[in-house]
């Protein structure tokens, strides 16, 4: 591609809409524009890194044996009843009805289309097992879209589904799709780790999460450097290996508490450490039930345990007129003491003695509350989110934490849509058995952004070899170059994706743009090219320039391109 054919728009400024180092790069490089909230249209350079994101992922899911199909993105709604998903799911599933009055939605994920294929075209167990995927839009309707492609409403997926005549086979469905995500994203150039995970919407027991390491990821990985032991801090089991002083319980004693509603407030108002502080939340089940949830001052709910504690329920934490009308005080003097709704406390309380802990009335809290003693929850269970000094679930050893982007999820779904949809196969034994299935997602265009997270420098994008849109630059800095400039780029694309900078422009801007699209290796004709016929190369990764004889070129290439730039 010459450069003065190409449709390329930068940008010398950060957009004011930007949020993330690669958002505005993306939008800096002419690589995306914004059309609506969370919805973006793909340049002719974004695309170009979005193929060959997705040609990895093809090779390597075609190499494990699963067969690409392609599903709509349009779905009835009696498929998504059939589930019980219609109405579970929440408002990120768009639903509209058609010219007919029938209801439909954009998918945001096809578990039910492609179990009907299943169910309508399979009907034995010799037809197992089968691994189908696609590479598609979804579409879901987040109500904070943001930071670019990390948090799209429309975007690009890998989603594939396994059918397996039992357990033992979907055992090794997805340990091939284990090993087929790994070799994927370390051929995309990627650092990644891989997770246990909570299975969220799509459901099932299992599940692992493929995370590109990066400080500005949006998840914490919690993990082990002893033993294996890797985790979303979401499941993170959170074992301390603090050991309580022993005291005596002190009488409890009301005092009064003007102003002072936060744990650390409380804390510095009364000159104890905030781990000393209770806070009491109150949630609702199913928008009417309330319960409360009483945990140390200076630990962080860990909502998704608490959801596992009521499966299929609906919980949102209760607003500030809510919690006044269950309580009858603000948020900040709630305590668990005489409280008319189910309580439930943190593990970490056990044995901690003398706590404060709010009086459910505005301005006082009580010193000296003790576990059973003073209140006596109706569950005590791990409430709160892994963090520093805390234990491997496996090892022992002190658990280590780390940001991470979530761009692959697997999951054991089992018998959950096939038995919803009474998808079954005639087994050996000649009995009609539901399907044993797994689904394995991989965000495409989520790739984009997360390999910009993790590889960028203050001038622009440092794309990873294999998914650059282009991995070769050329450059002339006098016109006399022109000739040998479009012989050597003749010769250089015969194996490589090379752009051809042609442009009029001072070499400053090219050096710039180049920097801004991240492309891996530039080579630039310049003056000493005119004495000795060496070219100047710049590696962007590293910053590394050599001279090398026009003549070892591509040889030169071909051993940096071993070395995996």
């Amino acid at each position: 591609m010459r450069w003065s054919k190409a449709f390329i728009p930068t940008l010398r400024e950060d957009p004011s809409e930007a949020e993330t180092v690669s958002h505005r790069f993306l939008l800096r490089a002419g690589m995306i524009r914004k059309v609506a909230s969370g919805i973006y249209n793909f340049l002719p350079l974004g695309f170009k890194a979005l193929k060959r994101i997705e040609n990895i992922v093809r090779k390597e899911m075609d190499a494990s044996g699963a067969l690409e199909i392609l599903m709509p993105i349009v779905q009835p709604a009696e498929l998504w009843m059939e589930t019980g998903r219609w109405q579970a799911y929440g408002k990120e599933l768009l639903r509209f009805k058609d010219r007919k009055e029938h209801d439909f939605c954009l998918g945001p994920t096809h578990e039910e289309v492609v179990t009907e294929i299943v169910r309508r075209d399979v009907r034995s167990y010799k037809e197992l097992p089968l691994i189908l995927y696609q590479i598609a839009v979804k579409f879901r309707d987040e109500i904070r879209p943001r930071f670019g492609l990390m948090r799209a409403r429309e975007f690009i997926m890998k989603d594939a589904y396994s059918f397996d005549a039992d357990w033992e086979g979907l055992e090794k469905s997805y340990q091939k799709m284990y090993e087929t995500y790994s070799k994927i994203f370390t051929q995309c150039g990627l650092k990644f780790k891989a997770v246990e995970a909570h299975t969220g919407a799509i459901g099932g027991e299992v599940s692992h999460e493929f995370m590109v390491l990066a400080e500005t990821g949006e998840d914490t990985i919690a993990f082990c450097e002893k033993c294996e032991y890797a985790s979303n801090i979401e499941l993170t089991p959170a074992i301390s290996s603090e050991r309580y002083v022993s005291e005596e319980e002190k009488p409890l004693e009301k005092v009064y508490t003007p102003g002072v509603r936060t744990a650390k407030e409380v804390a510095d108002f009364l000159g104890l450490p905030v781990s000393k502080i209770t806070k009491t939340l109150i949630y609702l089940l199913d928008e009417k039930e309330p319960i409360a949830v009483c945990l140390r001052g200076d630990h962080e709910i860990n909502e998704t345990k608490l959801e596992r504690l009521f499966p299929e329920r609906v919980l949102r934490m209760a607003n500030e007129e809510e919690v006044f009308k269950i309580v009858g005080a603000h948020t900040g003097f709630i305590g668990p003491k005489d409280l008319k709704i189910k309580v439930i406390a943190d593990k970490s309380l056990e044995g901690y003695p003398n706590l404060v802990i709010g009086a459910n009335e505005d301005e006082y809290h009580y010193l000296n509350a003790n576990l059973l003693s003073t209140f006596k929850p109706d569950l005590i269970a791990d409430l709160r989110k892994a963090t520093y000094g805390d234990l491997c679930p496996k090892c022992g050893s002190l658990l280590q934490f780390i940001k991470g982007i979530e761009v692959g999820h697997i999951f054991k779904l089992g018998t959950k849509y096939s038995e919803a949809m009474k998808a079954r196969f005639l087994d050996r034994d000649g009995q009609m058995k539901p399907f044993i299935m797994g689904c394995y997602g991989i965000g495409v265009s989520r790739i984009l952004s997360a390999t910009i997270e993790q590889n960028h420098d203050q001038d622009g994008i440092i794309f990873p070899w294999p998914i650059a849109p282009f991995q070769i630059s050329l450059m002339y800095l006098k016109e006399t170059f022109k000739e040998k400039a479009e012989l050597l780029y003749q010769e250089l694309s015969k194996n490589w994706e090379v752009i051809l900078d042609d442009r009029d422009e001072r070499p400053g801007v090219k050096f710039k743009d180049l920097d801004l699209i991240g492309v891996p290796l530039q080579i630039i004709l310049g003056k000493k090219f005119e004495t000795s016929q060496e070219v100047e190369v710049k590696v962007r990764k590293t910053g590394e320039r050599k001279f090398i004889n026009l003549e070892r070129i591509i040889d030169f290439i071909k051993d940096l391109e071993n070395e995996k730039l």
